[in-house]
């Protein structure tokens, strides 16, 4: 899929003077198509979820403020609420967790959780999810949700295992992302990552909190970003 600077800044909820100074850089993947600078969208998700891995980037979050900004419009809390909080499930490999998540959430969600366990499994072999400090975001390439919602699933491990995180790592907590159109699935991939970074979000996960622990939490959270951008 073919992007111009236009989609992208749109994508990762930026400005295209930013998109200009990444490409500057040499930062961000792009290719030249009659003249024009264009982008792929899975290789600006895997540039992006690279750079949240190495921690080499801020994104910036709310930079495209008003009440147009995808910041605000799509809610981390509404696909939470539409997802489900699983805690303390068991499983001593990354298939057998991926397996047992998706069949205890495929079917409120309307996916084949057989298909999806292997479109999961499939990215985790490109190119693993995990964002470091325990904590890793399981998706899948391909758009699987139809409508005009996202679902985000959190899996409290019983027991952490390695998710082949850069920074050795084992893994605690999953988000297990599912959205419905590619803006909404990179604003939401970039929203978990800037929640987990604070060190109070990582205090409250590494308690293990009920659903509605979390949500009011992730509320909270949601509801002071949209103050900041409101002054930006």
């Amino acid at each position: 899929m073919d992007l111009k600077k236009k989609d992208v800044a749109e994508l990762l909820s930026v400005s295209i003077h930013t998109i200009d100074q990444l490409i500057a850089e040499g930062a961000l993947p792009t290719y030249t198509l009659s003249g024009e600078k264009r982008f792929n969208r899975q290789e600006i998700e895997e540039w992006m979820l690279k750079m949240l891995q190495e921690h080499k980037v801020n994104l910036p979050f709310g930079e495209a403020s008003g009440d147009a900004s995808p910041w605000q419009q799509y809610g981390l809390y509404r696909a939470i609420h539409k997802g489900d909080v699983i805690c303390e499930l068991e499983g001593a490999s990354k298939e057998e967790i991926i397996h047992n998540v998706m069949y205890q959430t495929a079917d409120q969600l309307g996916l084949d959780a057989e298909a999806v366990s292997d479109l999961l499994l499939e990215r985790e072999n490109l190119m693993p999810t995990a964002l470091g400090d325990g904590i890793a975001v399981p998706h899948t390439r391909e758009l699987l949700l139809g409508g005009l919602f996202d679902a985000v699933v959190i899996v409290f491990l019983k027991k952490p295992i390695d998710w082949g995180a850069l920074d050795n790592q084992p893994v605690h907590t999953l988000f297990f992302l599912f959205a419905c159109d590619d803006k909404r699935h990179l604003n939401l991939l970039a929203k978990i990552a800037h929640y987990v970074s604070s060190g109070e979000a990582k205090r409250t996960l590494q308690d293990k909190p009920s659903r509605e622990v979390l949500l009011e939490d992730i509320k909270r959270w949601e509801t002071n970003i949209k103050r900041s951008c409101a002054v930006l």
